[in-house]
């Protein structure tokens, strides 16, 4: 029976249908709320509404746009330049964060050749810490990009100043821990880079969250990083003043390091500040993947420069080949499976569980991943020295620098992952297991590994990473095409 009532004067506004999968995913803030809670001041860049002007009596009764005022353009274009847009679930990867990680790739070069210049465990070590700085520097914008695009407003000239200065502070590398004469204190560079990095982080930030969460979010958070700061600035000023031994110099520079990563590092754990969090899931898995494959990157390049200046032999191409099928054992390692159940893991997970994932899981347990992917060439580097020497021994073994960074590298690498797959998910266990036993074959192959040819120890290396292939699609085949199937499927649904 047709309604009594009166029909209403505007068109009828059908609702919007409710996404069947919602209750699978997690509850929190929503990009709507936060345009009023987290992002005030948030400045849209769409036009106002076209509306209609009709005559009263007679006359042609077609619509016409009236135009804007020219303070209402003005007004848009202020909001385009300084306006800010939240990240929503889905949201992908800018432009202006894959220009940022190109800076990576040289400073992941830059870190390998710190670590050849002082071809000792100190210069191995040193390259380590500067590696963590680097790493936290990006992570820290990692973080940043998942609250607010990259590609919009202030956020977007943020960081390609960061960019620039981020380029800076990876040229200073080879002169982070000892100057060189001429041109500027090459030790002051760095610790000044950091601190401006750190710094704009921190301001973007402050832009980013209510001023009501502004000394949580701020001023707590950079405590640990001024703190670390003034470590390095010491370590640049203060030995060389008063220590007259150079050996002890060099040590103290070190341990002054090796302190202030550890501030920093440990302070930024103990924060409570998880209502950061992460609003897509999608998003932070990428950036995280992106950076790996920067990282595996810098290791092809390796590959290339070092056999740049030496004879192509069969030995050398042989020697080529290992060192690319162990460099795409890795890549298959950690995206087979692994990145997308971490994905799913992150998206169903509430929004405090979420950040705590994403800080132990991603922040912390992927750097010694992508350490575990730049040390190997530093193996690589010396086996296709030697094999492309035309005078000398090409067959001799590699030195204990290059072994531990060979053998050692990828064992890190794998027991990382397992440390990953432990935190974020145990529903692979198959995976896991094999890749356990993996890292201890490789530990227990190290003293042979030290008694036959570079070629051979990486023939060996290259063997046992195709194997723990073949054993994972083998053994866990099933599963493995389920979870694959299951989280591609998710990634089509967003």
């Amino acid at each position: 029976m047709p309604a009594t009532g009166p029909r209403p004067s505007g068109p009828t506004v059908p609702s919007a249908p409710r996404n069947p999968n919602a209750g699978d995913r997690a509850t929190g803030p929503t990009p709507a709320d936060r345009h009023e809670t987290d992002f005030p001041g948030w400045t849209s860049c769409q036009t106002g509404p076209v509306t209609e002007d009709r005559p009263t009596t007679g006359g042609d009764r077609r619509k016409t746009g009236r135009h804007k005022p020219a303070r209402e353009y003005l007004r848009d274009a202020v909001g385009s330049l300084l306006g800010k847009r939240p990240v929503r679930e889905g949201t992908r990867t800018a432009t202006e964060e894959l220009f940022f990680d190109l800076v990576f790739v040289f400073a992941f070069v830059q870190i390998g050749a710190l670590i050849i210049s002082d071809y000792t465990f100190q210069g191995l070590l040193r390259g380590l810490l500067v590696l963590a700085l680097l790493w936290w520097s990006w992570g820290a914008f990692a973080w940043l990009t998942n609250n607010l695009q990259a590609s919009f407003g202030v956020m977007r000239f943020g960081l390609f100043v960061v960019t620039g200065i981020t380029f800076v502070m990876a040229l200073s590398t080879l002169v982070a821990f000892v100057d060189r004469p001429g041109g500027v204190y090459g030790p002051l560079v760095f610790p000044t880079c950091y601190f401006l990095v750190r710094s704009l982080h921190l301001a973007l930030y402050a832009y980013a969250v209510s001023a009501k969460n502004l000394a949580r979010h701020i001023l707590v958070p950079a405590v640990p990083m001024v703190a670390s700061t003034a470590l390095l600035f010491c370590a640049a000023l203060v030995p060389h003043r008063v220590i007259a031994d150079r050996r002890q110099v060099a040590l103290a520079v070190t341990l002054l390091w090796l302190v202030a990563v550890f501030v920093d590092y440990l302070g930024s754990f103990t924060l409570p500040v998880w209502e950061i969090g992460i609003f897509s899931a999608r998003h932070w898995c990428e950036r995280y993947g992106l950076i790996l494959i920067v990282a595996l990157g810098e290791n092809i390049i390796s590959i290339g420069t070092s056999s740049a200046d030496v004879s192509i032999s069969w030995q050398l191409l042989f020697a080529v080949m290992l060192a690319m099928t162990v460099t795409g054992a890795l890549l298959w390692t950690y995206f087979d499976v692994v990145a997308l159940v971490g994905e799913q893991a992150l998206g169903r997970a509430d929004p405090k569980t979420r950040f705590a994932l994403a800080r132990d899981a991603y922040s912390y347990l992927h750097l010694p991943m992508v350490a575990g992917i730049l040390l190997p060439a530093l193996g690589i580097r010396e086996l296709v020295k030697n094999v492309g020497r035309t005078e000398g021994h090409p067959d001799d073994p590699l030195s204990a620098i290059g072994l531990f960074g060979l053998y050692g590298g990828i064992i890190l690498f794998l027991l990382a992952n397992v440390a990953y797959q432990l935190r974020i998910a145990r529903t692979i266990r198959t995976i896991i297991w094999t890749r356990g036993a993996a890292a201890l074959v490789l530990v227990a192959l190290v003293p042979v590994a030290r008694r036959i040819s570079a070629t051979g120890a990486l023939g060996v290396l290259a063997a046992v990473s195709f194997v723990l292939i073949v054993v994972e699609v083998v053994v866990a085949d099933g599963q493995r095409r389920a979870l694959r199937e299951e989280g591609l499927a998710a990634r089509m649904e967003i």
